[in-house]
């Protein structure tokens, strides 16, 4: 049976996110520019670091996330979960990829269910596009979405740069945020906001959290790039023109690092904390190592999020290298917070990031 072309897309996007350079190319997360202060009295063993957090009312080990990456073809069905198993091994968060797909056949609803399936008590978040919850009439449909996978919560991706982009993209924004106000308002679970990569600022922060959005991914610039996923896409693409896909690609390349760095993003969208206190932030985009997570945490986020790393992990070595990774991000995350005299994740977040000289 032929894939339908949603599905055969979302195929693409995982072959060349595991297979292909799709990093930023001039621009970074920011968290390199920062660094701890070493702490030469902490107080504390190492064995009394404790890195457990809530995230939806549940228990993580560490506060980490599975992002968001895939569903809705053959395959996705193995990797989905296969990541949820380890999700549910580890006591890690997990999302699953866009589940537009899921609204157009039935065909891979599987490769979506699977994961609670595999994991069925770690926080799961669904997922669509921005562009969808634009054209909203009411919220039954989405509704079953989050039904499909028994979601804790339900996250809204602004994606308005890689829709620009994408050969097939739909660049209609138009009445998002009215469709993500009807969202919270009848979902029965949390709607989570977040972009793909290429940041949210505190004016869209704000905007979201005056019609009731309390949990915020900022998902910044400086890990994979989705406009230089869609840039490579055009550059495969046969035209009726010959030549002019190619051509076009080519003067897109501009936006290849298009976007505000991670940890800009971070501290602007969780600066809002004083003025709303409930806001719960993910930090995500190029979240690479247990130095990483605990630099979000320093500064101000709550969790932090990656997604291209693990799957990387997981096609190259299987499950034990996903695991040996994980382990590997745990380990550095429990040497920073004993190393600044951070016994817990509260701790954590009130110590002092400093420029490097």
């Amino acid at each position: 049976m032929k894939q339908p072309r949603i599905s055969s897309r979302k195929q693409e996007h995982v072959e060349l996110t595991i297979g292909r350079d799709v990093t930023f190319r001039q621009k970074s997360t920011g968290f390199e520019r920062w660094e701890f202060v070493h702490n030469a009295l902490p107080e504390l063993d190492l064995s009394d670091v404790d890195p457990r957090t809530l995230f939806l009312g549940k228990e993580l080990s560490l506060p980490l996330m599975i992002t968001g990456m895939t569903g809705g073809y053959e395959d996705a069905l193995r990797i989905n979960r296969s990541l949820a198993a380890i999700c549910a091994e580890r006591g890690l968060a997990m999302g699953v990829g866009s589940q537009r797909q899921a609204i157009e056949s039935t065909q891979y609803h599987r490769s979506y269910s699977v994961v609670r399936e595999a994991a069925p008590d770690i926080p799961l978040v669904g997922n669509i596009g921005g562009a969808e919850v634009a054209r909203l009439k009411d919220t039954s449909q989405l509704q079953r979405l989050a039904e499909l996978v028994r979601a804790d919560a339900f996250a809204v991706h602004l994606n308005p740069l890689q829709e620009f982009l994408q050969p097939e993209g739909n660049p209609e924004f138009r009445g998002v945020l009215k469709g993500i106000e009807i969202l919270v308002r009848n979902l029965p679970v949390p709607v989570i906001v977040k972009e793909i990569g290429a940041g949210i600022s505190s004016t869209v922060a704000k905007q979201l959290l005056e019609v009731g959005v309390a949990i915020i991914d900022v998902a910044g610039a400086g890990g994979t790039s989705w406009a230089g996923v869609e840039i490579l896409r055009r550059t495969k693409k046969k035209s009726k023109k010959k030549g002019q896909e190619a051509e076009r690609a080519g003067a897109m390349n501009a936006f290849w690092d298009w976007g505000i760095p991670t940890a800009d993003a971070l501290r602007e969208v969780a600066g809002l904390k004083t003025r709303y206190p409930s806001l719960y932030v993910i930090a995500s985009g190029g979240i690479a190592s247990g130095f990483d997570i605990a630099k979000s945490i320093a500064f101000g986020g709550d969790l932090a999020g990656a997604a291209r790393p693990f799957l990387q992990a997981l096609e190259a070595r299987g499950t034990k290298g996903l695991t040996a990774l994980i382990a590997e991000w745990e380990k550095e995350l429990r040497g920073i917070m004993f190393l600044t005299g951070s016994k817990t994740i509260a701790d954590l977040r009130n110590q002092r990031l400093v420029l490097k000289a």
